[in-house]
């Protein structure tokens, strides 16, 4: 009996369990708090995910594509995308690094590579051997072309195809194909022996045979023309030091290098220099391709015959040249070369290259070995294999350089002769510049312990050949600028002109100059009470409270703006004008009246007492089909500038106080919108002018009066969202059942109504009952849904169940073996 009874009670469980699994909603990223964001974003960090990884990684979680947007969106706007896109597994090379006390900069990264690998730096240098590229390189190929004419040498065999073509007083064309046996066979004339002879002894054999048919090829009426049509294959064995051995089925018209390409070329330890044929055991060509690498000779590339054999041998001698060379790499050498073939094949030297001497460095029985190579010793110094050799670049020095910078004509670097002097060299940068301070110069020179030192002079004695002073290697002569020793000099106009902003001072500028240099006065500049700030130069220490910090001059201008009370203005430097504007001046405001009017359109705002009623009137009233209960007034979000920033300060603090960043970026969104709804009653305008119905109109208002309006919308959780047409007698219920009724997740008491003057009216509870707004002509009717409910994921739901189905069936199998 009890074990029955825990059999139902596991069946109810499971069902109860399945029905909670199959209610568990998906994924909505807007509802989703900045913490589990968070979260997502440090789990992606830790599996190395970056922000193009997030689709897929939605994917797996069983989010859809729609939400995955979202959700980058959301990491976004959190700026949380920056730490996604930071990889740790890679460390690229850093110009000019240094390792073991040796320097690499960017020419070097073709030999160097450095990579991160448990936190250390480690570098592997990559043998770049001279040739390997060819067979890597994917724009450089060595296949046979098959459309060239037949070479001479070209020897006939089985599965070739010859095209016989006979004109003429005679016309007939054979394709016939080479059989096993070496024949071909001509119809009405039997077997043809042409295996192993050339195409034009093969023509020859075949005119003779056809003569026997065809009479008029004697008496040369009739020709014979034998070309090679499709070609036969080759089976080519490749063996040795070589990247891919085996045996490869290749055109009859391959050659040495295109056998090495198919098959990857050499490999590390491979000679490119001892390449064997071997035809019927013994070697008939050895290929170096250095022949073609550095001449581009290609005598030795013979064509391949079928079971020919390529033999790559080992490398003998390899020796490494870098530095100032132009092709720096591994280099094998024959046994009869030195260093100056070597030499030869990087290129030769760069143009920066130190010739003098060349360090190599020996790998001896026991020991290394560092040789000094002369210049007259490179074309004789003998090579042993693992030898490297550094080319080092001449010094960044110069023997005779001096400088000259500043005020001067020519500034830049000049050769120093015998003698030079600082006059000379001024000759030599043609002169001094207008603006030159002619009272000091100063030289900068290294001295003998290659420390710094300043020597001053007068560049007027200089000149005039009072003073002489004698120039050494590498000093650095300045002419300092009257203009670079003093600050410069502004003056500073606003207000009312058309271009305020900071104009350069020079002397003797005048109140008049300035204003035309600001593009002149605006129409509503006021010529009175103009303010001028003035900077106070004193000389001493006054720490007084009274300290004046700034000579301010109230000024009344006349029409000519040239004088102040019957004398020139004249200004000084860093002087601040500011020009005010007229106290009567007005600039025109309009607002707009669209809709059911009379005159709709643009109206200008005649006084500042104007209201709503005011306007309606100017533009002749309502029409008989206006509906006034739907007028709406849209107001500008910002009217100047003082409201956009102090909106901005009180929006600024309002975010702050915000939780989640999707509620922010709904304010901001609607913030930014450049209208706003004013609710308006205008019936109760029209009926009563001037009372707080009836609010003052500002500068871009927009007055809207639509026509009589028949339908009200539903929104929100009903079954059928719709328009449905207006019936006075119709209560807010009888329009939710007109939409199919409440849905199971509407949230009732929180249903509110929108009139369309923009006014909003909510449900209101009365004891337990919802007291429903009414609903007028032209409403919105908005039904919210419920909150949704956390709970368990899908993954913690099946674990949980399969957790707890499991325990009540060891308790079922407990009580099957204690009865």
């Amino acid at each position: 009996m009890l074990r029955k009874f825990l059999s139902v009670q596991l069946f109810l469980f499971l069902c109860v369990a399945v029905t909670l699994v199959a209610q568990v909603k998906q994924v909505n990223v807007d509802n989703l708090p900045d913490d589990q964001i968070r979260r997502i974003v440090a789990e992606m960090k830790q599996n190395n995910l970056s922000m193009d990884d997030i689709n897929s990684y939605a994917e797996r979680k069983g989010v859809p594509p729609a939400e995955a947007e979202k959700l980058k969106t959301r990491i976004q706007m959190m700026g949380l995308d920056k730490t996604l896109d930071k990889r740790s597994n890679t460390a690229l090379f850093q110009p000019d690094a240094q390792y073991k006390g040796r320097s690499f900069n960017d020419s070097d990264t073709s030999q160097v590579d450095l990579f991160r690998q448990n936190g250390n730096v480690e570098i592997i240098r990559k043998k770049r051997i001279f040739g390997a590229d060819l067979f890597s390189n994917k724009n450089l190929t060595f296949e046979p072309n098959l459309r060239i004419p037949t070479p001479q040498n070209y020897k006939l065999a089985a599965d070739d195809q010859l095209a016989i073509d006979v004109y003429g007083y005679n016309e007939m064309q054979y394709n016939l194909t080479v059989t096993s046996e070496g024949y071909i066979r001509i119809p009405n004339l039997g077997p043809v022996y042409v295996n192993g002879l050339t195409i034009e002894e093969a023509k020859t054999r075949i005119t003779k045979q056809l003569s026997a048919i065809y009479s008029a090829i004697n008496s040369r009426k009739t020709f014979v023309q034998v070309s090679l049509g499709n070609i036969r294959s080759i089976r080519v064995l490749l063996i040795g030091e070589i990247e891919k051995p085996g045996t490869y089925t290749l055109p009859s018209l391959t050659t040495i290098a295109n056998a090495l390409y198919v098959s990857g070329g050499p490999n590390d330890n491979g000679s490119f220099r001892a390449i064997d044929v071997i035809r019927n055991g013994r070697v008939i060509v050895t290929f170096d391709l250095y022949d073609f690498l550095t001449k581009g000779d290609l005598t030795n590339n013979i064509v391949l015959q079928d079971q020919d054999i390529v033999k790559v041998n080992p490398y003998q001698t390899r020796v490494e040249l870098i530095g100032e060379v132009k092709r720096p790499a591994i280099f094998e050498a024959k046994e009869s070369e030195t260093l100056g073939n070597i030499i030869d094949y990087a290129g030769g030297y760069t143009d920066g290259s130190f010739k003098d001497n060349i360090t190599a460095y020996r790998i001896n029985n026991k020991e290394r070995e560092v040789i000094n190579i002369k210049k007259s010793e490179i074309a004789q110094f003998k090579l042993k294999s693992g030898d490297q050799f550094f080319v080092d670049s001449i010094l960044n020095r110069f023997t005779n350089r001096v400088t000259i910078s500043g005020a001067v004509f020519h500034p830049g670097n000049y050769g120093l002769e015998p003698g030079m002097t600082i006059k000379n060299l001024i000759d030599k940068a043609d002169g001094i510049r207008e603006e030159a301070s002619l009272n000091r110069g100063i030289i900068r020179r290294l001295n003998e312990d290659f420390s710094p030192a300043i020597i001053s002079f007068n560049l007027s004695d200089v000149l005039s050949g009072k003073s002489t002073i004698l120039l050494k290697k590498e000093d650095s002569v300045v002419i300092f600028s009257k203009f670079d020793l003093r600050q410069s000099y502004d003056v500073t106009i606003k207000g009312q002109v058309n271009r305020p902003g900071v104009f350069p001072y020079a002397d003797s500028m005048r109140l008049e100059d300035l204003v035309l240099l600001a593009g002149g006065l605006s129409d509503a500049a006021s010529l009175k009470n103009v303010e001028i700030s003035r900077r106070v130069r004193t000389d001493g220490l006054d720490n007084s409270a009274d300290t004046v910090r700034a000579i301010v001059m109230k000024i009344d201008l006349t029409k000519d703006l040239n004088t102040i009370d019957g004398k020139s203005l004249i200004l000084e430097p860093f002087d601040e004008i500011v020009i005010r504007k007229e106290p009567a001046y007005s600039a025109q405001a309009n607002v707009s009246v669209d809709g059911e009017v009379l005159y709709p359109g643009q109206y200008a705002i005649i006084s500042k007492r104007e209201h709503i009623s005011d306007v309606i009137r100017r533009s002749g009233g309502l029409k008989p089909e206006a509906f006034a209960e739907g007028a709406v007034l849209l107001r500008k979000t910002y009217i100047n500038d003082a409201d956009s920033t102090l909106l901005n300060y009180k929006l600024a603090l309002f975010y702050s106080k915000l939780e989640d960043s999707s509620s922010i970026s709904s304010v901001a969104k609607m913030m930014n919108r450049k209208y706003q709804l004013l609710g308006i009653n205008l019936e109760d305008v029209l009926k009563r002018p001037g009372s707080k119905y009836d609010i003052l109109l500002e500068e871009g208002d927009v007055l809207k009066i639509p026509k009589k309006l028949q339908t009200v919308q539903l929104f929100g959780e009903v079954y059928f969202p719709k328009k449905i047409r207006v019936d006075n007698g119709s209560s807010f219920k009888d329009y939710i059942r007109g939409a199919g009724g409440f849905t199971s997740a509407a949230l009732k008491r929180r249903s509110y109504v929108v009139y369309p003057n923009g006014e909003v009216k909510s449900t209101r509870k009365i004891f337990f009952f919802n007291k429903y707004p009414k609903v007028k002509p032209g409403s919105e009717v908005f039904i919210p849904s419920k909150k949704e409910k956390k709970g368990l994921s899908v993954q913690e739901s099946i674990g949980l169940i399969s957790g707890l189905a499991t325990v009540v069936l060891i308790f079922v199998t407990l009580m099957d073996k204690i009865k």
